[in-house]
């Protein structure tokens, strides 16, 4: 009888806590806020030879790299913000042209440190980068989507500000958006929207009505084959599935790995989430096929750090 009320009211203490995202604080409301959550801008149409590369011709020793080629600085972001709940950008110093943006949001009771890896390494191969915390810790899904969106208009707002560090360096027709967990719920869930060049959800968790069928930016879901908190049989991996097949889409799964395999932080698999993760932006926000060959070619097969691959290859 003490074991079955103690099940019980852990299982009401978790209701209770997940039912709290609604009322968690933090600027601007977990809703998203006003200020900076307006829909985004339209997707750039180019496709091909539109002049985004940036850098050397990439190798596999390239893209595996600890870092990228450009150095990088960072600048904070107040958790006053209208929209989120404050963050970090990263961006390159030696680039003064325009740059695709990507927003990133942690998991469920997380922070920003829990993604922290991802913002140096994406802008070191070009991007304007924000890793964000939630205006809750307890934000659902459909929360943090709003959220990486406002994220993306801080950025772009801060590029039209003539005294901001990222002053003109902001495409806003090149947006992308990445999530850890219910982070990358709310990735999945700004990608339905359709307003967005790429999305790369991390380890996936969301659950309820959602958009999936209507994604028709390229997604690539990275996947923890033994997530005991994101199931891939019941998240990525059905997740992946609702995506229509015409649309760009890679499924990643890395060999044993538990919720958190694909955040970097000092875990084994950096060099093929650098691999992987900054393909796939530089291939839909610089729309630079030079990194086709890292996603479509033979590579991916031949890891032993990843147990399995689906993809609508070639791109």
């Amino acid at each position: 009888m003490k074991n079955s009320a103690l099940k019980l009211f852990s299982s009401c203490a978790v209701s209770a806590l997940i039912s709290l995202s609604a009322y968690a604080g933090g600027g601007g409301g977990s809703d998203g806020g006003s200020d900076n959550s307006g829909q985004l801008p339209p997707p750039s149409t180019c496709s091909f030879n539109c002049g985004h590369e940036i850098g050397p011709n990439p190798t596999l020793s390239f893209i595996r790299a600890s870092s990228g080629p450009q150095p990088i600085a960072s600048t904070n972001v107040s958790s006053s913000v209208n929209g989120f709940g404050g963050g970090t950008i990263y961006y390159p110093t030696n680039i003064s042209s325009e740059m695709g943006a990507i927003s990133i949001a942690p998991g469920f009771t997380n922070t920003q440190s829990a993604i922290a890896w991802w913002g140096p390494i994406l802008a070191s191969h070009g991007f304007v980068v924000i890793t964000i915390d939630t205006n809750g810790r307890f934000d659902q899904p459909e929360s943090r989507s709003r959220q990486l969106d406002a994220a993306l208009n801080h950025l772009i707002s801060e590029s039209n500000r003539s005294n901001s560090p990222i002053s003109g360096l902001v495409d806003e027709n090149r947006l992308g958006t990445m999530g850890f967990s219910m982070g990358g719920g709310g990735s999945l869930r700004s990608a339905s929207r359709n307003r967005l060049s790429a999305a790369v959800p991390l380890a996936p968790w969301s659950t309820g009505s959602d958009n999936f069928t209507q994604i028709g930016v390229p997604t690539m879901i990275m996947a923890c084959e033994n997530d005991g908190t994101a199931s891939v049989n019941t998240h990525a991996s059905p997740f992946y599935n609702e995506i229509p097949g015409n649309t760009d889409k890679f499924y990643l799964e890395f060999n044993n790995g538990q919720h958190n395999c694909a955040n970097g932080n000092n875990f084994n698999n950096n060099a093929e989430l650098s691999t992987y993760g900054v393909s796939w932006m530089k291939r839909f926000l610089d729309k630079d096929r030079r990194y086709n060959q890292f996603l479509c070619g033979p590579n991916h097969t031949a890891s032993s750090l990843i147990s399995e691959t689906r993809d609508t290859c070639n791109f």
